[in-house]
């Protein structure tokens, strides 16, 4: 049930990253109106999966798709 949850969150940032290209982390959770823990649970599995991608220093981290 919690995997189910987790691609259907992941699929919403996908989604957002995809409409408003790459946003910085804190601005995408933001958007996204996941707690911390679903959006962080998905922006790891995302990842896992190579669907994206970082870039910046530590307190301002970037994510954007990878195709």
């Amino acid at each position: 049930m919690i995997k189910q949850i987790i691609g259907e969150n992941g699929g919403l940032i996908w989604l957002l990253i995809n409409e408003n290209g790459e946003l910085p982390l804190d601005e995408l959770l933001n958007i996204s109106s996941l707690n911390i823990a679903d959006f962080n649970m998905s922006i790891g599995w995302l990842a896992r999966e190579n669907k994206i991608a970082f870039y910046g220093e530590k307190e301002k981290q970037v994510v954007f798709l990878v195709y």
